[in-house]
C-alpha cells in the first residue's frame, strides 16, 4: 500500500499526484456507498487512519535501515545471483514473495510481537479503501524482514524482493473496497474483496482466516482458506480495541507487550509474552 503514496522521483509534485488519486478513489467510493445506503465510511474513524498513516510512514522513513542493512548483508552471501528481469525469474519472485507473504501473514496473527503492530491493521471497524493504510508503527522492529531473508540468500536482489512486496501490497489496496463484487472463477486462484473481508470479519468462522496477498492458492494449500458465510460479516478487533484514537490504536499492541512483559516473573512467561498469541 505504501507504493501509492511514495514516489521514487524526488519533488513535490510526483509525490502529490498518487495522494490525489487516492483521496479521487475515496471520494468516488464513499459517494457510491451513500448513494446505496450503506455506511462504509465513518469520519471519527478515517481521521484517525490519517494520523496512523503519517505516523507509521515517518517512522517507516527512519526505521528503513533496520530491514536495508540485513538484506544486503544477505546478499554478499549468495552464491549466485537471479535475474529477476527474465520471464522464469520474474515468475519465481513473484511466487516466492507470495509464499513468504502468506507465512509472515499467518505469523503476524499467532505472534504477538508481530500483532502489536499488525493489530492495527485490523482495529477499523468499517472496511474501506481508507482501511488498507491503517498501518502500525514500528513494524520494522518485529524482524518480518526475516520471512523474506531467503529469498535474498537464494539469489534474489534485495530490491527486486522489496519491490514486488511492493507491488503485492499495492495490488491488496484495492481488496480493501467496500464493494465486495463476485469475481467468478478469478475467485478460486486470486484474493478478492470478497475473501479478503472474511480475512477482517471478526465472525467466529472467520478468523485467522485468508491470508494471501496476490493469491488465494496458499490458504487453500495450507487449510486456511474461507469463504463468505451466510452471516452478515462484523469488522474491528474482537477485543473490542478503541478505534478512534489515533494514538491508542498504534501504541495499544506495544503497550500491552510491555505490560505483559513487565509482569513475567520467569524466562519462559517473558518469551510467552513476546511470541505467545495475541
Amino acid at each position: 500500500m505504501e507504493a501509492l503514496l511514495q514516489s521514487p522521483l524526488a519533488g513535490t509534485g510526483p509525490r502529490l499526484v498518487p495522494l490525489l488519486i487516492l483521496i479521487g478513489l475515496v471520494t468516488i467510493e464513499a459517494g457510491l456507498s451513500w448513494y446505496r445506503g450503506r455506511a462504509a465510511y465513518d469520519l471519527g474513524e478515517t481521521a484517525a487512519t490519517g494520523v496512523i498513516m503519517a505516523g507509521q510512514r515517518l517512522i517507516g522513513l527512519i526505521a528503513a535501515p533496520l530491514v536495508l542493512v540485513p538484506l544486503f548483508a544477505a546478499a554478499e552471501l549468495r552464491p549466485f545471483e537471479i535475474d529477476p528481469a527474465t520471464p522464469l525469474g520474474l515468475a519465481a519472485l513473484f511466487l516466492g514473495v507470495e509464499f513468504c507473504y502468506y507465512w509472515h501473514h499467518r505469523a503476524m496473527h499467532r505472534v504477538r510481537l508481530l500483532w502489536a503492530t499488525h493489530g492495527v491493521h485490523h482495529s477499523a471497524t468499517r472496511l474501506n479503501l481508507t482501511a488498507a493504510f491503517r498501518l502500525g508503527w514500528g513494524g520494522q522492529l518485529t524482524g518480518g524482514f526475516l520471512f523474506y531473508l531467503p529469498l535474498v540468500l537464494i539469489g534474489f536482489p534485495p530490491f527486486a524482493v522489496l519491490a514486488m512486496l511492493a507491488a503485492n501490497l499495492f495490488y491488496q489496496l484495492f481488496l480493501h473496497t467496500a464493494w465486495m463484487p463476485r469475481l467468478g472463477p478469478l475467485e478460486a486462484v486470486m484474493n478478492t474483496p470478497r475473501h479478503h473481508h472474511v480475512h477482517h470479519a471478526v465472525n467466529d468462522v472467520c478468523i485467522d482466516r485468508n491470508f494471501g496477498g496476490v493469491t488465494i492458492v496458499f490458504d487453500r494449500m495450507f487449510g486456511t482458506f474461507q469463504p463468505v458465510p451466510a452471516e452478515e460479516l462484523r469488522y474491528g478487533r474482537v477485543d473490542g480495541a478503541p478505534t478512534r484514537n489515533p494514538f491508542r490504536v498504534a501504541l495499544g499492541g506495544w503497550i500491552d507487550l510491555g505490560r505483559r512483559l513487565g509482569t513475567a516473573r520467569s524466562l519462559k512467561s517473558g518469551l510467552a509474552a513476546v511470541f505467545g498469541r495475541p
